[in-house]
């Protein structure tokens, strides 16, 4: 092959040139944001880890609620959150509810005077059984939630909140 066919004119080699550099520059601004933005999701939840909430000793058959605190990492700010969750033992198992109303997020109680024996949302009047399911009739259209439970050396931790169907 001869020269001719391999000349760059000096307009060809400027654009060449300025599209290497101009890309270059894009990448070095581009890199720092796109790492911003995607490195705390990235990162695995602190909420999938365990939480001590009470003794096995402290349980009874009837609900009780327990504050869960846990240091909670947002990007790169950390807080310390406070959640609740009514614990119970049924037979052997340990059944550990979300107080959330699953209808539009209130807080739920145990044993008021129109559910002795259940959960009542005091937003909409729902109601739910001692064991989360919701009652016929009622706003709420799905069971409170529950949370993983796990039980150490007579200690009760508790894990992710599960979507009951």
């Amino acid at each position: 092959m001869s020269e001719k066919d391999h000349k760059v004119s000096r307009r060809q080699f400027l654009t060449y040139t300025l599209t290497g550099v101009g890309g270059f520059m894009a990448a070095g601004m581009i890199m720092p944001m796109a790492r911003f933005a995607l490195d705390p999701a990235l990162k695995a939840g602190a909420e999938s880890d365990s939480v001590y909430v009470c003794e096995v000793s402290e349980l009874t058959e009837e609900p009780q609620k327990f504050p869960i605190v846990f240091n909670q990492v947002d990007a790169w700010y950390e807080s310390e959150v406070s959640r609740d969750a009514y614990i119970y033992l049924d037979g052997d198992e340990i059944v550990a509810l979300s107080p959330v109303c699953t209808h539009l997020g209130c807080t739920v109680t145990y044993g008021h005077n129109d559910k002795p024996d259940g959960f009542r949302c005091p937003c909409h009047f729902g109601l739910f059984e001692k064991d989360g399911t919701n009652v016929p009739g009622t706003p709420p259209q799905r069971p409170l939630d529950v949370y993983e439970v796990t039980v150490e050396d007579g200690k009760v931790y508790l894990g992710q909140i599960n979507q009951r169907t």
